[in-house]
């Protein structure tokens, strides 16, 4: 193999591995945009409660979108949640209806519900204060998806 030949490898492999790193970070962007959280009484590692859904999208006004993902409270407790999340006609309020369960901290055959109001981020002229009406009642706002939040570990009570 001569010279050429060599280095031509050489760029199309540094050029293969380019491309893949930016397909990669491209999907990460994609993943972490479509992630929801909120946070309650400051969120999960301040003394709160975190609801994350690493597939929820906020809805079209006037729609609504199924919420699932898990909630983080306590030290080390994670519940599994479902529910929904309504936008109002206005786009100004999203309201949450979730449902958690997690029979070593709430119970066997137990589900806690919360209703939750708040305004998403970038709303100008928020008309109500966020706020969570159940279980882990307090102030309610948007957070951001932290590695620390997404991290879902494999035990847990």
């Amino acid at each position: 193999m001569n010279r050429f030949h060599a280095l031509a490898s050489v760029v199309t492999v540094s050029l293969g591995v380019v491309l893949s790193g930016a397909a990669l970070a491209q999907n990460l962007v994609q993943n972490v945009a479509s992630i929801f959280c909120v946070a309650v009484n400051g969120g999960f590692g301040s003394g709160g409660t975190s609801y994350i859904a690493p597939a929820f999208t906020l809805p079209a006004k006037n729609n609504c979108a199924a919420w699932s993902g898990f909630t983080k409270t306590a030290t080390t407790v994670i519940a599994i949640s479902t529910g929904t999340g309504c936008l109002s006609n206005n786009g100004r309020v999203l309201t949450l209806s979730i449902f958690n369960t997690d029979p070593e901290f709430f119970g066997e055959g137990m589900a806690v519900s919360d209703q939750i109001q708040l305004c998403p981020n970038g709303v100008t002229g928020c008309p109500i204060t966020g706020q969570d009406l159940g279980h882990f009642t307090g102030l309610a706002v948007q957070q951001t998806c932290t590695a620390g939040l997404l991290t879902l570990p494999a035990t847990h009570d």
